[in-house]
């Protein structure tokens, strides 16, 4: 006999998604797709430290648990005897990597295995897709639900892909001072530039002083060059300021809620394949987002936005992608004052 999916009279669920940024947020449409799915359960959102306080907030989940990458085999026996204890009505796999898999094979080695939609060959709702790997992570997740029984209707454009909105942020804070422009001395028009992407893949990482071109190009035209990212970013944000003083540096200066609510205002966005690019598109800034082919695969892992399609400049590596070709889509983005 088939498993069945629950549904409206699940009382319990659990979605586990880790990490990356970038995936966390582009889970966010699945993580809504399954609270409509199950509207009378308790939602609980396994995930990691760092999406805490972010996890708390977003109202497709109920609590959220956060040692979902516990260290040593106490640790880790611990969480597997938790989540056998909560007796899930079917539980959510999104990270689909080969820990969350040990989760599942702990979790069947003694009495029945929990119902679970994932990359598991033994699970209920086996998401058996060889190109998965392969598929944009909105895809790949708007897949697996279905595998899993959730219904594609009322998704984004009507398309089954659950497409994640970021809208609820500012809903859920309250349009407080904080996530204004004018909370970091800005005023609009103004851009964002994300410079910042994984410190051992150099590729990945469009060179600052081309940042620092395009951002005395973007403040020629009279818009205000923004810079964000992580302490990480700091040595590159120091130098495209240096190389142009009209750019401003909000590096370490914004939380996961600010980057999206200065997003909604910014004219447009440019960046590296990175996060907080992902989380600028889906929360509707126009976006130019650059690729390194050696690297990634833009049809597998580029932003997506609600409003219009993002642009994709690419070559075999950043360093060979050059100003005019950004510029050149910055342009055809049709936002620069005449």
């Amino acid at each position: 006999m088939s498993p069945v999916n629950p549904g409206a009279s699940a009382k319990e669920v659990l979605i586990i998604k880790l990490s990356a940024l970038g995936d966390f947020v582009l889970s966010l449409g699945a993580m809504k797709a399954v609270r409509e799915t199950h509207p009378s359960a308790r939602i609980t959102l396994l995930t990691t430290p760092f999406f805490e306080e972010f996890g708390k907030l977003c109202p497709y989940v109920d609590r959220v648990e956060t040692d979902g990458r516990p260290e040593g085999m106490k640790a880790t026996a611990a969480l597997i005897q938790r989540i056998r204890k909560a007796d899930y009505d079917i539980i959510y796999d999104f990270q689909t990597s080969g820990r969350t898999k040990n989760y599942f094979t702990a979790l069947s080695r003694s009495g029945k295995a929990p119902l679970w939609s994932g990359h598991h060959e033994k699970a209920a709702f086996f998401h058996d897709n060889a190109e998965r790997g392969r598929m944009h992570s909105i895809d790949r997740l708007a897949e697996q639900l279905e595998v899993a029984g959730v219904p594609p209707e009322g998704r984004w454009l009507g398309t089954s892909a659950p497409f994640p909105d970021l809208s609820w942020v500012r809903h859920k804070l309250g349009d407080t001072p904080r996530l204004q422009p004018a909370y970091f001395s800005l005023e609009e028009p103004y851009m964002l530039l994300i410079p910042g992407a994984s410190a051992h893949r150099e590729a990945k990482r469009w060179p600052e002083e081309n940042y620092a071109e395009l951002a005395s190009r973007v403040a020629d035209a009279g818009i205000q060059p923004v810079i964000i990212g992580g302490k990480a970013e700091g040595p590159l944000a120091h130098e495209i300021v240096r190389r142009e003083p009209r750019a401003k540096s909000l590096v370490t200066r914004t939380d996961l809620f600010q980057i999206v609510t200065l997003a909604e205002k910014a004219l447009f966005v440019v960046g590296n394949d990175t996060g907080p690019m992902h989380m600028a598109t889906l929360a509707g800034a126009p976006g130019i987002a650059l690729f390194a082919l050696t690297e990634s695969n833009p049809d597998h892992a580029a932003p997506r936005g609600p409003k219009q399609p993002v642009i994709i400049n690419s070559a075999p590596t950043l360093k060979e992608l050059s100003v005019d070709d950004v510029w050149q889509s910055v342009r055809a983005l049709g936002l620069l004052p005449a």
